[in-house]
């Protein structure tokens, strides 16, 4: 049976059902959460620095080959001519997919946390552009490596679904699928939880599911920065990197009525 999300993403498995889960957390990934919103990092330190590092040395080396099939191209053989033009087209293809790769865990600052408000409903990101599932893009944004990606979603219009990510592991990540309002029709993704074995691919989804109903399971205080300390966490995670001003001040608005008066204050277009 296909997603009910169209159209489906690449690798999909399953889709995920939206509700209270009575599923305890079970993961380091929460770093902070009150009674208003909760916060998740999406990428950890360790897996930023060996895939910065491993895509960098990809590049590398995809580049040198690159080299050498130019070689053959216009080299005195004229036998390796047709090798050298394979050979270029498909490293110049390797490159243009692993380059964004490197951008988004280079540039992925403090683990890309996402932010969920349960009084507003609203969903907010501030991460790397290239850290979405896009293959199509326009050359120029290749010379801006450090380019974000912020935005505001509906967390009504946000369905879950598990993807496989083709590892020998048998890992799966799970991504919020962006819907036009009322309806099926994908219009964005956001990654949530980008790796995880199968037996706990539930335990993110599920902890936020039952966070945004008030379901007892989850519990605010599970989180890396204790429910007390606000201050802390948003000058650990939040302040100097680049998340605007009016959307720090929303992920504690209690409200739609609020968050309209901040938008306001702010000159925000609703």
């Amino acid at each position: 049976m296909p997603s009910k999300y169209r159209p489906q993403i690449v690798g999909w498995f399953g889709d995920l059902d939206k509700g209270p889960y009575s599923l305890p957390l079970h993961d380091d990934r929460l770093i902070y959460a009150n009674n208003n919103y909760c916060a998740f990092i999406r990428k950890e330190r360790n897996d930023q620095i060996f895939y910065t590092c491993l895509y960098f040395v990809a590049i590398i080396l995809l580049s040198i080959l690159i080299v050498g099939m130019v070689i053959f191209i216009f080299g005195f053989d004229h036998e390796l001519t047709l090798i050298g033009i394979i050979g270029f087209i498909t490293c110049s293809f390797g490159l243009y997919l692993i380059i964004p790769e490197f951008y988004q865990n280079a540039f992925s600052r403090l683990g890309s946390p996402i932010i969920f408000n349960r009084k507003t409903s609203k969903v907010y990101v501030n991460e790397s552009y290239f850290f979405n599932f896009k293959v199509l893009r326009h050359p120029k944004v290749f010379l801006q490596p450090k380019k974000r990606r912020i935005q505001e979603y509906d967390w009504n219009d946000m369905h879950g679904v598990i993807i496989h990510n083709f590892s020998r592991n048998a890992l799966t990540s799970t991504v919020l699928m962006v819907c036009q309002p009322g309806t099926n029709q994908v219009i964005d993704h956001v990654m949530l939880d980008p790796a995880r074995a199968a037996t706990g691919r539930m335990f993110v989804w599920g902890w936020i599911n039952s966070f945004m109903v008030n379901y007892n399971s989850a519990d605010i205080d599970d989180g890396e920065y204790k429910t007390d300390e606000e201050a802390k966490f948003k000058e650990d995670m939040i302040e100097g990197e680049g998340w605007p001003e009016w959307m720090v001040e929303a992920f504690n608005a209690t409200s739609l009525e609020e968050l309209a008066t901040i938008k306001q204050k702010y000159n925000i277009k609703p």
